[in-house]
């Protein structure tokens, strides 16, 4: 369990790689164990740089001793792979609450996931201007993008927690950026995050699932821009049009 919680995290000497992996090839139990403790450890890294707190993986490593047990020792035999997985869940609590300023909101990552997917419908072409696209978000149109080489591919529409939300999505020589719009008031500015003022209006850049996004709010709804440019990038495109209710 040990070798395979190495082999997880990339810290299983080279010797020893060989022989764990055929014998995780060989079992669809030791498979899934394995699946897991990757997921868990993507799930952390993926996290702010904001550190667990020390009183967090007490609770958590108290919890894993009751479940050892009463569960015995069939339980007992993966320790560190059941400590890492409970960690990681617990951190992407606290996270959640950091972003959003509370349990149970909906946060500016649950935005950014719907720009993170595919398109399910073409974008609109007819009725586009110099500066927006024929498609808004209760009165917050998105911006045509073209003057910065940035092409509107497609859209998306879905929710977030029970708001809708729409997603247009931009490409530029292979890269894809994600720009959502949220109904109804806007969701609780992320506390861990760089912000920037451009013209008065607060935009914070941050990283949601390994890539960098810029949040800021239009005509009260919250925006979010994800995707394969820079900080200096994002924050020009979110910034342009100006921040206007159309």
């Amino acid at each position: 369990m040990a070798e395979l919680s190495a082999l997880a995290d990339g810290t299983l000497p080279a010797e020893r790689r060989g022989e764990v992996e055929a014998r995780v090839a060989a079992s669809p139990e030791l498979r899934e164990l394995l699946e897991r403790q990757r997921q868990a450890l993507l799930a952390a890294q993926t996290l702010t740089a904001e550190e667990v707190p020390g009183s967090l993986q007490v609770t958590v490593e108290a919890r894993r001793r009751a479940l050892d047990s009463r569960r015995g020792a069939r339980r007992r035999l993966v320790p560190r792979l059941a400590l890492t997985g409970a960690l990681a869940l617990a951190a992407a609590g606290v996270a959640a609450i950091v972003l959003s300023g509370g349990p149970g909101a909906p946060t500016v990552a649950d935005a950014a996931q719907l720009a993170t997917q595919t398109p399910t419908a073409p974008a609109p072409r007819r009725g586009m201007t110099a500066t927006r696209l024929p498609i808004e978000v209760e009165g917050v149109s998105f911006p045509n993008l073209e003057r910065y080489g940035w092409r509107a591919l497609g859209v998306r529409r879905g929710h977030v927690d029970g708001r809708r939300a729409t997603a247009i999505f931009y490409g530029k020589d292979g890269r894809r950026l994600g720009y959502v719009i949220v109904a109804g008031a806007g969701l609780s500015r992320p506390s861990v995050a760089q912000a920037k003022y451009i013209r008065r209006v607060e935009y914070q850049t941050l990283r949601l699932n390994g890539r960098l996004a810029v949040s800021w709010r239009r005509g009260g709804h919250t925006c979010v821009l994800i995707g394969g440019a820079a900080r200096a990038e994002l924050l020009k495109l979110a910034s342009w049009p100006l921040n206007s209710p159309r």
